[in-house]
């Protein structure tokens, strides 16, 4: 276990050094916009569970070059056609790049992380996923599309998978600058950090219709609550594209969650204080006994946007979601609360910048509860994004997913808000955050989903941009019987972003 710990953290590591030495060659002042080429990509690919079972698998990425032709980003991946749907995956993928002819690069790398669910425990051992791949990709444009040639393996479980699959990625950037600038003012044309305009904390429910059944075949007859997030970019002022993650938070389906792409249009109808809207999204869902088939799932939805602030806003919305291979088939209503993160359309403005910190590591709760009486340790990995509102107070965004503890199937998902002292000794700072979420899956007793998870923690500098951080604290259900102390070692990245 110890050693499997120390290569995730060295995955994160050792490029996010590198990331630094990048950041000090692209930058001949402390003044200069930061830019590293990035991409979203895509994948779909069918791997081997057994000898008579197979699984379509749909791969998301978001990779950042790092150091000359080496990326590094999050990546997530789910079942969506098969019989395992709530199969999820999440970690991170380094991928090193190489152009063999001006329109064709060779991709290869891999990717790390932990996950599992849809039933599939004794296939996936503790969660533990590992992704190498080699791929071939035709640029068109801004875009790509090829092949892609891997081998999926969850080292202590019993899938071992080789695979060719379909590729399609879409370049960006991710403009930055350094974080001794959070605070100052100026000048900026375009976006900064991975892009998006606005981010949105979701609480809503699904109300099964009156056929539906779940796994077991009972009637669903309960309704699932969920809580979320949801990041959007603007394509124009009317249009735009977001993904969204969510899990469930009450109704006897903990473990279930859900990953998708989503398309909107919306207009204001009363003087900029009013907006409709409508969206449609599409991808991959499933766990909790929800019978989702493969784990294919969309929804189709309304809402109405008040504006509290230029920056603030909030959104009834309700519509209705499907599983096209599963029985679920359910209305939904939920309520966002929208923080703009940029204003894309005010180029011309000055922007204050704000902080920023991407954090990757791994975190060990210490006796979890399962639903057998049974207690025993277990790790997950960590991804975290925190937003500063000022240089003390933040918001944060966390996604876990268990890699050992015979818990594969496990994850959470959490937000919530912390405080961060100022440095003392020169490159030391302490803190402290409390998040709230779902989690769920792996036979742990997560009741409903519902999780509170407060934590202190001691961060220390490498570099400028760079940082290691130990925390501790204690994750509970809010109805079952999980309850432990967690520790959690990461390495975090730290920047500055324009908000106009």
């Amino acid at each position: 276990m110890h050693r499997l710990t120390n290569v995730l953290l060295a995955a994160a590591f050792l490029p996010a050094v590198a990331y630094a030495d990048a950041a000090k060659a692209s930058s001949k002042s402390s003044d200069a916009v930061i830019r590293k080429p990035a991409m979203f990509k895509f994948g779909l690919e069918r791997i081997n569970l057994s000898s008579n079972e197979n699984m379509g698998m749909l791969g998301t990425s978001y990779l950042v070059e790092v150091s000359p032709r080496l990326y590094l980003g999050p990546a997530a991946y789910g079942a969506i056609t098969g019989q395992r749907g709530g199969f999820f995956t999440a970690g991170g993928e380094m991928a090193w790049h190489q152009k063999l002819f001006p329109r064709l690069e060779l991709q290869t790398g891999v990717f790390v992380g932990g996950g599992g669910g849809s039933s599939a425990s004794t296939m996936t051992g503790g969660g533990l996923m590992v992704r190498p791949h080699l791929d071939l990709l035709w640029k068109l444009g801004n875009y790509q599309a090829g092949i892609s040639a891997s081998h999926v393996s969850f080292p202590n479980g019993e899938i071992s998978s080789n695979q060719i699959g379909l590729l399609f990625s879409a370049d960006s950037n991710f403009a930055y600058v350094t974080p001794d600038r959070v605070g100052q003012q100026m000048d900026t044309k375009g976006r900064h950090g991975a892009g998006f305009d606005r981010v949105l904390a979701t609480v809503g429910r699904y109300r099964p219709r009156g056929n539906v059944t779940d796994l077991s075949g009972a009637p669903a007859t309960n309704s699932i609550g969920a809580v979320g997030v949801r990041l959007e970019r603007l394509l124009s002022p009317s249009l735009y594209w977001g993904l969204e993650a969510a899990g469930a938070s009450s109704g006897n389906a903990a473990g279930y969650a859900e990953f998708l792409g989503t398309l909107g249009a919306e207009t204001p109808i009363w003087d900029e204080t009013l907006a409709i809207g409508a969206r449609l999204a599409l991808g991959m869902g499933g766990g909790g006994l929800v019978s989702v088939g493969g784990g294919l799932l969309n929804k189709l939805g309304t809402y109405a946007t008040v504006n509290l602030s230029r920056d603030t806003h909030l959104s009834l919305e309700g519509g209705y979601a499907t599983a096209p291979n599963g029985k679920f088939r359910a209305n939904y209503g939920s309520a966002n609360f929208i923080w703009d993160l940029d204003h894309p359309a005010a180029s011309g403005r000055g922007a204050v910048i704000v902080g920023n910190e991407w954090i990757f590591g791994t975190e060990h709760y210490f006796d979890a509860a399962y639903r057998d009486g049974s207690k025993r340790d277990i790790d997950a990995v960590v991804i975290k994004l925190n937003r500063y509102l000022n240089r003390s107070i933040y918001l944060t965004g966390q996604a876990h997913s268990a890699y050992s503890g015979n818990s594969g199937g496990y994850s959470a998902g959490l937000f919530g808000a912390g405080f961060r002292t100022q440095k003392f000794f020169d490159r030391f700072s302490a803190g402290a955050e409390m998040l709230i979420g779902a989690a769920g899956g792996g036979g742990l007793d997560t009741s409903g989903g519902a999780i509170v998870q407060p934590m202190a923690y001691l961060t220390m500098d490498l570099t400028k941009v760079t940082g290691i951080k130990l925390s501790a604290g204690r994750v509970k259900s809010l109805k079952g019987a999980l309850n432990s102390n967690v520790a959690d070692l990461s390495v975090n990245f730290a920047f500055g972003t324009g908000s106009r």
